[in-house]
C-alpha cells in the first residue's frame, strides 16, 4: 500500500448521515475515496469520504491488508471483529460504537466506520492525589507520574462509561484505552478500536474497572437478557449477523460471557490471569 497524506484525528467531522441505520447503508454501499492517513494508528487507518445518492460523510477505512500480525489473534480478522462489535452495540440499544461495516474498498476488504468529531468538554480520565477517588470519580489504580512519584488514575462515574464497561465485558475487549473514548458535543459517548475483541479466552483489558464487583444496574440486566435472546442459535437475530464475522467458538464464548454476567449480576473483576490494564493506558 502507498501511504496517503497523513490526517490528524479530529480534524474533519462527519455530518448529514441521518440515523445509524442510514449511516451504515451509506458506509456499506457508498463510493469510498481515500483522503489521507490517520496518524499514530497501530494498523493502517485511512481517512476517507463516502458518497451515495447525494449523501456524503467522513469515515475511517481500515483495510485487512494493513493489519499487523498479532500473536494471539488470527491474521486478517481484526476488521471483522470491529464490525461484530458494532452489531452487538446495536443489539444493546445503547449506540456506543459508531456505525461500522465490513466492505470492499480501494485496498481490498476492510472495516469502514463513521468518523466522529470529538468534543473536549468534560473529563473522563484524570490523575488524583491521595489513595481514594473523589466524588464523581472511580479508581482504576496507581500510575507512575515521574521522579518516583505515583498518582491515582481515575475515570468518571459516568453512566455512559458504565454501559461501555458492560459492552466491553460482553465482547471481551482486550484494549479499552482512554484514547478510544470519543465524547461528542451532543452528549454521546462512543468507543472505537475493537479489533482485538471476541477472543474465546478471557482477554478483558480496560481502564473501566471502577465498577468491578459492583451489582449491575437494572438497565444492564435488561439489556443482557435481550442479548441472550438475540444470541440464541438458530434464528435470524444477532447470532446470524455475527456468523460471517466470528468463528462459532467465538460466538459461543460471547453467549457464555452474557450468561456469566447474568448469573453473577455483577461487573467482572480482574482475574490475574491476564494484564488488567492496557499499555499504554491512553
Amino acid at each position: 500500500m502507498s501511504a496517503p497524506e497523513r490526517i490528524p484525528p479530529g480534524s474533519v467531522s462527519a455530518a448529514g448521515t441521518g440515523t445509524d441505520a442510514d449511516a451504515a447503508e451509506l458506509l456499506a454501499h457508498g463510493e469510498l475515496t481515500v483522503r489521507g492517513r490517520i496518524r499514530d494508528a497501530s494498523n493502517a487507518a485511512l481517512f476517507c469520504t463516502v458518497a451515495l445518492d447525494g449523501r456524503e460523510a467522513s469515515c475511517v477505512y481500515k483495510p485487512v491488508a494493513g493489519e499487523r500480525p498479532l500473536w494471539d489473534f488470527p491474521d486478517g480478522t481484526l476488521a471483522g471483529r470491529e464490525a461484530a462489535a458494532w452489531e452487538v452495540s446495536e443489539a444493546t440499544g445503547w449506540g456506543l460504537i459508531p456505525p461500522t461495516v465490513l466492505r470492499e474498498g480501494p485496498y481490498g476488504e476492510g472495516m469502514c466506520q463513521l468518523w466522529i468529531e470529538v468534543s473536549a468538554d468534560g473529563e473522563l480520565l484524570a490523575l488524583a492525589e491521595g489513595e481514594e477517588a473523589g466524588p464523581g470519580w472511580k479508581a482504576i489504580g496507581l500510575a507512575e507520574v515521574g521522579e518516583g512519584r505515583t498518582a491515582l488514575l481515575v475515570h468518571a462515574d459516568d453512566e455512559r462509561l458504565r454501559r461501555l464497561a458492560v459492552l466491553d465485558a460482553v465482547i471481551n475487549n482486550a484494549d479499552r484505552k482512554g484514547g478510544h473514548l470519543l465524547p461528542t458535543a451532543a452528549g454521546r459517548l462512543y468507543g472505537i478500536d475493537h479489533g482485538v475483541s471476541f477472543h474465546a479466552e478471557n482477554k478483558l483489558r480496560t481502564l473501566l474497572w471502577g465498577w468491578a464487583g459492583e451489582p449491575l444496574t437494572e438497565d444492564a440486566v435488561t439489556v443482557l437478557d435481550g442479548l441472550r435472546e438475540a444470541l440464541a442459535a438458530g434464528g435470524g437475530g444477532l447470532a446470524a449477523k455475527l456468523a460471517p464475522l466470528l468463528t462459532p467458538a467465538e460466538i459461543d464464548a460471547t453467549r457464555a460471557r452474557v450468561d456469566d454476567l447474568l448469573a453473577t449480576g455483577r461487573h467482572p473483576e480482574p482475574t490475574g490471569d491476564w494484564p488488567a490494564i492496557p499499555w499504554p493506558p491512553v
